[in-house]
């Protein structure tokens, strides 16, 4: 379990190299406790390029590629401009980084991934991944996803992260030698703790039924958006339809003719604007996505709490009964019902020499136990304190990013209102002239 100190928590992942390698090593110059990689890198994801070749079955495959270029903050404030160092990634390889830092980081709410499919979708729009549309928006987000985690305090400092963007050779074997996968708890796990844990930190319990109100919120929110859409496309199209009749009209009258043909063409320009407006709103409702997805990272953090605080209950009880069944074989009473007092009532007391045997184990597992109970509760105040720090950042960042997409929601779709209500005066000022 990681240390809650900051100071503790910026080294992470790179306490494996020597002082001198420490000195000499580029990659632990870019761990510099109290920063974050993103004040000395400039990272962007440029393109996404599809490409074909054999998978592990051997079979042919289609798949894309993102191009991940770094270069350093330094360069670009000396006005010099360097070619940047660049290296090509598929989504499954985002895919394996985030689950390394979910094992690694348990405290922090690990930035999510975009959706590997297209979910609430308006009807106009394909769901297939190999979309140039989406592929695109996609490399939007695999990008605000590396500078979420480049511009995180913890995170950014990890060397495998580090790894990810400068080395294109090598870093998925270098992932599978920590032995993350390992360390993962299980799916059983986790729900066993969450269904036995006897005292939940309420602020954890709040947190995570939070995380499903948010989730819930989302999604409903998402379907609303993508319902409006359809209906938004329908009355643009239809507008179309007044510049064919206008048009239509236009031609059988004289003094009329030129004013319904203008009349038309506005129509007709506002009826093919609606693509522009929808492909914006997408951008907003990637937005909307990127925290719905975030709701189950906060949930997975208030799982890992719920694991941890089982974990010590199960050390506490397990010293309370090695404690009681010490005082049992000190006094020769036994409190409950056992599977040993019956077997002593059938075949007899042990031998003073047994009975002192099994105290100097029991004494042993006592302070065994002890030594486990303390160590167990110093692992879950250190993850309390430091999950705690981290869903207090998230909560700000969350409030200050929905802010910020809902207002350029409203003011897009005010923007929009406005030009359906130029369109009507243009066409307005056209019949006037006739």
């Amino acid at each position: 379990m990681a240390d809650s100190g900051s100071e503790e928590i910026a080294v992470i992942g790179n306490t494996d190299l020597t002082p001198s390698e420490s000195e000499n090593n580029l990659k632990n110059t870019m761990v510099e406790k109290g920063t974050n990689l993103l004040k000395r890198m400039e990272i962007n994801v440029a393109e996404a390029e599809k490409r074909t070749g054999k998978n592990a079955v051997n079979m042919q495959e289609t798949y894309t590629v993102y191009l991940i270029e770094t270069r350093p903050v330094d360069a670009a404030s000396e006005g010099t401009n360097p070619v940047p160092d660049s290296l090509w990634r598929r989504y499954s390889e985002f895919e394996l980084l985030r689950n390394y830092l979910l094992v690694a980081y348990p405290f922090v709410v690990v930035p999510p991934l975009p959706e590997k499919r297209a979910e609430f979708v308006w009807h106009k729009l394909t769901a297939d991944n190999m979309d140039p549309d989406f592929v695109e928006r996609r490399r939007v987000g695999l990008e605000n996803f590396l500078l979420r985690v480049a511009s995180h305090q913890v995170l950014s400092n990890d060397k495998i992260f580090y790894s990810f963007l400068t080395e294109e050779n090598g870093w998925k074997e270098t992932v599978f030698e920590t032995g993350f996968q390992a360390k993962a708890d299980s799916r059983l796990k986790a729900l066993n703790a969450t269904f036995r844990v006897k005292n939940p930190d309420k602020r954890f319990a709040d947190m995570k039924h939070y995380g499903d109100e948010l989730q819930s919120v989302i999604s409903q929110l998402l379907r609303v958006r993508a319902r409006a859409a359809d209906r938004l496309y329908g009355v643009y199209k239809v507008h179309g339809n007044y510049g064919r009749v206008f048009s239509e009209w236009s031609a059988i009258e004289k003094e009329m003719g030129d004013g319904l043909q203008s009349a038309g063409h506005h129509m007709d320009a506002y009826a093919a604007s609606v693509d522009d407006i929808l492909e914006e709103e997408e951008h907003y409702a990637d937005q909307l996505k990127e925290y719905l997805f975030y709701a189950d990272a906060v949930r997975a953090v208030c799982r890992k709490h719920e694991l941890t605080q089982f974990e010590l209950e199960m050390a506490a009880q397990d010293l309370t009964s090695k404690k009681q069944q010490r005082e049992e074989l000190a006094t020769g009473t036994v409190r409950t019902f056992s599977l040993k007092g019956m077997t002593s009532k059938l075949f007899g007391q042990e031998t003073p020499e047994q009975r002192e045997a099994k105290l100097k184990m029991l004494e042993t597992q006592i302070e065994e136990g002890e030594e486990l109970v303390k160590e167990r509760n110093t692992e879950c105040d250190e993850y309390v304190k430091s999950a705690w720090v981290d869903i207090e950042r998230f909560k700000e960042q969350k409030d200050h990013d929905l802010r910020e997409a809902l207002i350029s929601y409203a003011i897009m779709q005010i923007s929009m209102c406005k030009k359906g209500i130029q369109v009507w005066n243009n066409a307005k000022e056209c019949f006037s002239k006739m």
